[in-house]
């Protein structure tokens, strides 16, 4: 079980432009950038600062900073976001702060470089060709954004289907710098608690049904208005895009003032502005000075919404207030639905899926022999700094049993068990009774143990290697089951890659 590791203290920070900027950051286009304000010529906008939002934030006042951010139209150009965005996303943030340096030193891992490359970088298999919305970045800036995906699903092998992680990605990259666009997502693709992209497939149907649930009940006209215009059939093709209606529809302005309240809020913003967006459709749609005709409409009914988006006739501040006025669709509401919809998506698939186990999905973000020559992932062409792991002679499922007395036992395993070091030096460190030595002791035993918090090899006076419960960061001590020293000079690591070889029918 190699574990590839790397020291803090010799993570180090490498020299790229200010995050702050007077707008945009170098690596965009703003020729085609229109810049929106919502208010009347020649008034000046009352708007807040940026240390205003920070000052709300830092006191743990959310409400206070939500309200802020929906009422307050920045303009599109405005420095504020250069600074307030990453402080939003910081907010979700899990686990320990990243170092300086952290991105770079992924980067050196992925690529064996920090300098661009000129071929196109082959992206990782969540993401979805078709929606590789650039918006305004330069050639340069969509060189960035593939290397921040292309490095986030190296970190994160657990996302299989994330087809709004790219475009949300080079949204992020028109306000700060490559790095801090890396911290940004990987504290976005983190919680828990609040959604903000999803990264299955399973979940990503889930939340276009979520949404086609909740418009049947607050957006009800627009929703009947559009299924009278399906000619019959059921309005499902409709909602699959209902993201891309926000992404991929609305023009720039409205679209960084949405992203505004998202990166506060979350996935349930998106909601919001899409049934704002089909109650606008139908008001304007059904108006009796609309341009749109009826048969139009009927005969490119899966195209209508998207093409009302661009050229949507209302301003940001005025899609936003229609988004966040509508009644009782409380934040309870729409996780009630989407957690009721995703568990009769998961029973229909056991129901209906293969009677026998299959693999996981996991493997799937391995990179295939092609993608090696630009993503360097298989362990024999990593960038290392640390390399250590143990051969465990006992399934972990032992953890589970019990002794005679019926309780389990804290550790298991058999003098087999030895610890090894691949990178800076090779070594290997066997059990200390393997020459048959006795009176040892019961530390010179503990060989494996683990728990829902943690992962054990190797005790008494230390741990050998000690895992977190998210396999992110560990430790290594001396101990007396094997008598290794630290299998890492700082003691402390995050983990990069872990491998697990297992040995069937041996």
């Amino acid at each position: 079980m190699p574990v590839n590791a790397i020291g803090a203290e010799q993570l180090s920070g490498i020299e790229e432009e200010s995050d702050i900027y007077e707008a945009f950051a170098p690596h965009v286009d703003t020729s085609n950038i229109s810049v929106l304000t919502d208010t009347p010529p020649g008034k000046k906008p009352n708007l807040k600062s940026f240390q205003d939002v920070q000052s709300l934030i830092q006191q743990g006042k959310k409400r206070e900073a939500k309200i802020v951010l929906r009422e307050n139209s920045w303009p599109t150009n405005s420095p504020i976001r250069s600074q307030l965005w990453p402080a939003l996303c910081a907010q979700h943030h899990v686990g320990k702060t990243m170092l300086d340096g952290f991105y770079w030193d992924m980067v050196n891992q992925v690529f064996g470089t920090t300098e661009l490359p000129e071929k196109p970088i082959m992206l990782p298999p969540f993401v979805d060709s078709t929606h590789c919305l650039p918006y305004h970045l330069t050639r340069k800036g969509r060189a960035v954004a593939d290397r921040v995906v292309s490095v986030l699903g190296y970190a994160c092998p657990d996302i299989t289907y994330s087809p709004t992680l790219y475009p949300i990605t080079s949204i992020l990259l028109h306000f700060m710098s490559e790095e801090e666009c890396y911290h940004c997502m990987a504290s976005l693709v983190a919680p828990k608690e609040k959604v903000f992209i999803t990264q299955t497939k399973l979940l990503y149907e889930v939340t276009w049904k979520t949404v086609m649930q909740i418009a049947k009940k607050h957006a009800k006209s627009a929703v009947n208005y559009l299924s009278t215009m399906c000619n019959g059939q059921k309005p499902e093709s409709i909602f699959m895009d209902w993201c891309w209606w926000i992404l991929g529809g609305l023009p720039f302005p409205h679209l960084v003032r949405v992203m505004d309240c998202f990166f506060h809020e979350g996935i349930k913003v998106f909601y919001r502005v899409s049934l704002a967006i089909l109650i606008l459709f139908h008001k304007h749609v059904t108006s009796s000075n609309s341009e749109w005709d009826t048969d139009a409409i009927k005969n490119d009914i899966d195209n209508a919404l998207p093409k009302f988006c661009k050229n949507i006739p209302v301003s940001p501040a005025k899609l936003l207030r229609t988004a966040f006025s509508i009644r009782a669709l409380s934040s309870t509401y729409i996780s009630r639905v989407f957690l009721k919809t995703e568990m009769l998506l998961k029973s229909k698939s056991v129901l209906s899926g293969p009677k026998q186990m299959v693999r996981s999905r996991s493997s799937d973000n391995l990179p295939t022999s092609q993608s090696q020559i630009n993503v360097q992932m298989m362990s024999h062409t990593l960038t290392i700094r640390e390399v250590f792991g143990a051969y465990c002679s006992s399934r972990w499922f032992e953890r589970n049993l019990k002794d005679d007395r019926g309780q389990r036992q804290a550790y298991f395993g058999t003098g087999e068990t030895f610890l090894f070091s691949l990178y800076p030096e090779r070594a290997k460190y066997p059990w200390v009774g393997i020459e048959g030595d006795t009176g040892l002791g019961h530390a010179s035993e503990l060989f494996m143990a683990a728990d829902s918090k943690m992962i054990t090899i190797g005790g008494g006076e230390g741990q050998a290697i000690w895992m977190d419960e998210n396999i992110r960061f560990g430790k290594t001590d001396r101990c007396q089951t094997f008598n290794n020293p630290p299998l890492c000079a700082s003691g402390d690591f995050e983990i990069r890659v872990l491998e697990v070889y297992g040995f069937v029918g041996a």
